[in-house]
């Protein structure tokens, strides 16, 4: 699974929260409205992505397998194929498959886990 840049990191954001399909237009108007946000001013700063720019970095994440296009109305329409957990959970996992030793990866990870997350391993696992 590829990893994201910045800018495809914060376009899969939006289609993870967003929960349905946007245009490239949508995705441009948000993206502006969440660095205006950030940077906390309420006028325009700087200089907003074009939405060439957008389209571009929805191009490669559908090469990546990330979103997929609605071809059937124009403007195309663009959807994350899986929500940002399940992209999460196979980020994980591919990391797990490259390790040498699985085990120590997974001994180390679950050291790592606040006493909640433990728990919550536990449940998952039915194991309280």
């Amino acid at each position: 699974m590829a990893s994201l840049g910045e800018l495809e990191r914060a376009v899969m954001d939006l289609l993870w929260a967003g929960h349905e399909a946007a245009t490239a237009n949508t995705l441009r108007d948000l993206l502006a409205r969440s660095t205006r946000a950030e940077n906390g001013t309420a006028g325009h700063e700087g200089k907003d992505l074009a939405v060439t720019t957008v389209l571009t970095v929805l191009s490669r994440l559908e090469r990546k397998g990330l979103v997929e296009r609605e071809r059937g109305t124009r403007p195309h329409r663009y959807q994350a194929v899986s929500s940002r957990e399940d992209h999460t959970a196979e980020l994980m996992h591919e990391v797990l498959g490259s390790a040498p030793d699985r085990e120590a990866v997974l001994a180390r990870f679950i050291g790592s886990v606040t006493d909640t997350e433990a728990e919550t391993l536990r449940k998952l696992l039915g194991l309280s």
